[in-house]
């Protein structure tokens, strides 16, 4: 991080990428909930609320929209709206899939260099679990992602990935059925401790009322599995 990364000053504390007048992007640290459950763990609406009122000293409910989630294990960029007419808008791009998403995720064994996949997934409501099947049914979903190996190191391949859908667990089940668990995925068949190796690299949105293309991006914290590629910190 360098001397202007600026922080939320919440419990636990989470690193702004961006911040205007109708945007708010963050680098969601891993094991952080998107927004409340029953459970009363952190989550990120509820902490960027607070954020918020703190620092603008705004008196009152917050207006802060989520425009989308990730999944409590996985990091990375999170974007929400702070403004009404921006939440429309944005939400409005991830409708008609205008939005385009990289992720960065460590998986087992050496995957090909670069390649493309495309399944039929199927939900699991009960166990919250996707899985493949053969031939597309009434409530199965296509899913499709490209994927570029970046580095390879301990029998481990950092993988970038676009998403070219946007399905539940789809970069975990994909990878999972083609022979490369994502470390620490012990659902879709990861041997390895630790949380889920996955994080949301990049994001590119046409901004709510600028209308300039904006590309946001973090990191994942500099910690194993992801320290031990030393391409992603260069610099």
């Amino acid at each position: 991080m360098n001397a202007e990364t600026k922080f939320t000053g919440t419990k636990p504390n989470i690193e702004i990428v961006f911040e205007d007048n109708h945007l708010l992007a963050i680098n969601k640290p891993a094991g952080v909930l998107s927004q409340e459950d029953r459970t009363g763990r952190p989550d990120v609406l509820t902490l960027c609320k607070e954020y918020i009122k703190k620092e603008y000293n705004k008196p009152g409910n917050v207006f802060l929209g989520l425009l989308h989630r990730l999944d409590q294990p996985v990091s990375g960029i999170m974007l929400l709206a702070k403004t009404s007419k921006a939440a429309s808008r944005v939400s409005e791009q991830i409708r008609m899939r205008t939005i385009q998403k990289t992720y960065l995720a460590a998986v087992s064994g050496k995957v090909p260099q670069n390649g493309s996949l495309k399944h039929h997934l199927q939900k699991d409501k009960s166990l919250n679990k996707v899985s493949v099947v053969d031939k597309p049914t009434k409530t199965s979903k296509s899913a499709e992602l490209t994927y570029k190996r970046l580095d390879f190191a301990n029998n481990v391949s950092l993988i970038k990935v676009n998403l070219i859908t946007g399905r539940a667990h789809q970069i975990r089940v994909q990878f999972s059925h083609i022979g490369f668990p994502l470390l620490g995925d012990k659902k879709y068949g990861s041997a390895h401790p630790g949380l889920i190796a996955l994080h949301a690299y990049t994001l590119k949105v046409t901004h709510p009322t600028l209308k300039n293309e904006l590309i946001l991006t973090s990191l994942p914290d500099k910690i194993l599995p992801w320290s031990q590629f030393r391409l992603l910190f260069q610099g």
